[in-house]
C-alpha cells in the first residue's frame, strides 16, 4: 500500500510540474485526457492548482469541468457508431438493461449524477451507455459539464477548507464505504427533485 501511494504522489507530482506553467489551460487539457480514454488523477490536478491559487478556485472548476465534457466526444463517438456490444462485454446483462432503461427515462440524470462522483465510479461505462441510447448531443455535454461542475465545485471549496489532503481522505473515503455513499448521494437528490417539483 505504501508503495502504491509513493507511485502515485511521484506520478501526481510529476503531473503537476508538467502543467503548473499552462496554468489553467493545463486543467482543461488534463481533464480533456481523462474524459477521452486515460485515467489521470483529475481531483489531485485540480486541488493542486485550487491550493496554489485560492482566488482562481472556480475558474479551475470551470476548465476541468469543459476538458471532462470536451474529451467524453471520443467515447461518445465510439458508443454512437455501434458501443452497443462493446459495453455488453463490460457488464452483465441484467446491469445493461438497468442502465439502458435509465436512460430512456431520464437521461439527463443518469449522466449527471454519476459524472458527480469520484473513482471508482466506472464513469466511462455511463458516457459510453449514453452514446448507445443515443443522447442528443448538446444534452450529453451539457450533463456531464454540470456533473463535473458541481463535483470540481465541492472539490475546491473542501481544498481551500482543509487543504489539498482532502482527496487522499475522499478516495478513501468512497472505496470504503462506496455504496453507503451512493446510497446518501441519491437519497439527496431524490429529496432535491421531489422538492423542486412540489414548487413547480
Amino acid at each position: 500500500m505504501k508503495t502504491l501511494k509513493h507511485i502515485l504522489s511521484r506520478y501526481t507530482a510529476f503531473l503537476w510540474a508538467l502543467l503548473k506553467p499552462l496554468g489553467a489551460w493545463g486543467v482543461l487539457a488534463i481533464a480533456a485526457l481523462d474524459g477521452a480514454f486515460l485515467g489521470l488523477p483529475m481531483d489531485a490536478v485540480v486541488a493542486g492548482y485550487v491550493y496554489q491559487d485560492r482566488a482562481r478556485f472556480f475558474l479551475y472548476a470551470l476548465m476541468a469541468s469543459v476538458g471532462s465534457a470536451l474529451g467524453s466526444i471520443v467515447i461518445y463517438g465510439i458508443g454512437y457508431k455501434g458501443g452497443e456490444e462493446l459495453l455488453r462485454k463490460r457488464i452483465s446483462p441484467e446491469r445493461f438493461e438497468k442502465i439502458h432503461a435509465a436512460f430512456d427515462k431520464h437521461p439527463f440524470w443518469s449522466l449527471m449524477f454519476p459524472a458527480m462522483l469520484p473513482p471508482p465510479t466506472p464513469f466511462k461505462l455511463f458516457v459510453l451507455a449514453a452514446a448507445v441510447s443515443e443522447m442528443g448531443f448538446v444534452r450529453f455535454l451539457l450533463a456531464i459539464f454540470s456533473g463535473r461542475m458541481v463535483r470540481f465545485l465541492i472539490l475546491g471549496l473542501l481544498t481551500i477548507r482543509f487543504g489539498p489532503d482532502v482527496v487522499q481522505l475522499l478516495g478513501t473515503l468512497f472505496r470504503t464505504h462506496y455504496y453507503w455513499v451512493l446510497l446518501a448521494l441519491a437519497a439527496g437528490l431524490v429529496v432535491w427533485l421531489v422538492t423542486r417539483r412540489k414548487r413547480s
